[in-house]
């Protein structure tokens, strides 16, 4: 969970996973959260922004954080703003826990990070990683030297070892004492609206989020592909709860070489299935690309809602006809996409967020909007069919519509068609659209089976 989850009053205490890069914190925010929300790989430094899930241990519930690898030293912009992220953590939390890798024994920056978490005085475990069989175990005892009591040998790949971290964590925390403006339930994250930030790499999806958000959430570099796991972050609006999902930039796959980016990509496609609303962010300051139409089918194919937003507005130089050509120039290449309503804004200053705000919870509403059955066959009485394209020239008869699901809404069609000619199917949905309003989502169309019946039915019919 990305915000301070709220429960009875007060919020669920936070626990900081810690340590230098590449000794297993992921994979033990993974088992802690029972979810794969952070990307895993043996390449160091995969996690730049804090991911936030929730875990519960013998009915106690509390908030878990994963940080990106700490190098205090570090004087990279990056690093700089991953040790930032950071800080936000260890000053949010009640609990820290810094993990080390207990094959690689006690290193110099070990030590400099338990020197430097000691001194914030907040409650500190130990977690010695990669202790993948009991007879392992002696492999944590060399960092007993760092001060630090427990040191809990455990594995995070295997999940030896977590029973134990499991109740010293339990038996350490206490509710953070900040009250909470509603409550919700503790062993699952509140009903929310699930909206994805999309698009190319350093096209300030980032920016956007942190602006939404109101907060530093995400790292902000002008470094591409900074993001690489899904940043979630729940906030409120008009009285319910937006979730905003982060993913890292979709390249093409002949430019992504590491594996972490590989794997950032796919889990950015996959993170996208599951959002309600899609904002397919473009840089207003470049060329749409064939790049930007991809990631837009991508979002098309997933049934989300869309939103399609140019960026970077305020870099412009613009006249009187730039707002006009640039949004025929969108809508020709983004034709299959004529459904989603644009907006041209600045993620960096903020300008025409609030339409945004406001497209985002029209599309919440028209997503999931139902038809009556009356409304639908006043609307089947009156469709021009003969404006219809029909394979083979035969005439159409299209006898029945049926809405069977929402969100996408998706409608079965009852017709004298061996299968949804392309042509129709077009037609059907524009009707649809100018006939009701399905702004920004996507509208899925099914042929219904026409039943056989038995030939001396089907006699008598005739004869009659």
């Amino acid at each position: 969970m990305s915000s301070r989850a709220k429960r009875q009053g007060a919020r669920l205490p936070l626990v900081a996973i810690l340590g230098r890069p590449n000794v297993g914190k992921s994979s033990l925010f993974n088992r802690l959260t029972g979810r794969r929300r952070a990307i895993v790989t043996d390449e160091p430094g995969i996690t730049r922004d804090r991911l936030y899930g929730l875990a519960e241990w013998q009915g106690k519930n509390f908030e878990v954080v994963d940080t990106g690898g700490l190098v205090p030293d570090e004087k990279a912009v990056l690093a700089q703003e991953v040790l930032r992220q950071v800080r936000v953590a260890i000053d949010d939390a009640a609990l820290l826990v810094l993990v080390v890798d207990a094959r690689a024994g006690v290193t110099p920056l070990d030590a400099e990070l338990a020197r430097l978490l000691a001194r914030t005085g907040k409650p500190l475990l130990l977690a010695a990683n990669k202790v993948d069989s009991p007879r392992a175990e002696s492999a944590a005892l060399p960092f007993h030297e760092l001060g630090i009591e427990p040191v809990i040998p455990l594995s995070a790949e295997h999940g030896l070892g977590v029973d134990e971290l499991l109740e010293e964590l339990v038996g350490n925390l206490h509710p953070a004492p900040s009250p909470a403006p509603a409550p919700a339930p503790a062993s699952q994250e509140p009903e929310a609206l699930n909206v994805a930030i999309i698009g190319r790499p350093n096209v300030g999806k980032s920016t956007l989020l942190n602006r939404l958000a109101g907060a530093e959430r995400a790292i902000v570099a002008a470094e591409p592909g900074t993001t690489r796991d899904a940043v979630d972050t729940l906030i409120p609006a008009d009285g319910h709860w937006w979730r905003l999902i982060d993913t890292a930039g979709i390249r093409r796959k002949g430019k992504t070489k590491l594996v972490a980016e590989k794997l950032s990509v796919v889990m950015a496609r996959k993170h996208l299935e599951r959002a309600d609303v899609a904002v397919l962010l473009l840089d207003a300051t470049e060329e749409v690309t064939k790049q930007d139409a991809a990631i837009g089918g991508y979002a098309h194919k997933s049934g989300c809602s869309l939103i399609l937003a140019f960026n970077k507005w305020d870099a412009v130089e613009k006249d009187s006809h730039t707002l006009a050509a640039r949004t025929a120039a969108l809508r020709q290449w983004l034709k299959f996409l004529h459904y989603a309503p644009l907006v041209f804004l600045s993620a960096r200053t903020g300008q025409r967020l609030d339409r945004l705000r406001r497209l985002i919870a029209e599309l919440d509403v028209v997503r999931r909007r139902r038809l009556t059955a009356r409304e639908l066959r006043d609307f089947v009485s009156n469709l021009p069919l003969e404006r219809a394209t029909v394979p083979g020239g035969r005439h159409l008869r299209l006898r029945k519509l049926k809405q069977v699901g929402i969100a996408p809404p998706t409608f079965l069609v009852s017709a004298n068609l061996p299968r949804l000619h392309f042509g129709f199917e077009r037609f059907l949905k524009n009707q649809l659209r100018a006939r009701f309003d399905f702004t920004g989502t996507p509208i899925r169309l099914h042929l219904a089976r026409r039943s056989r019946q038995p030939a001396r039915f089907r006699r008598s019919t005739v004869r009659a």
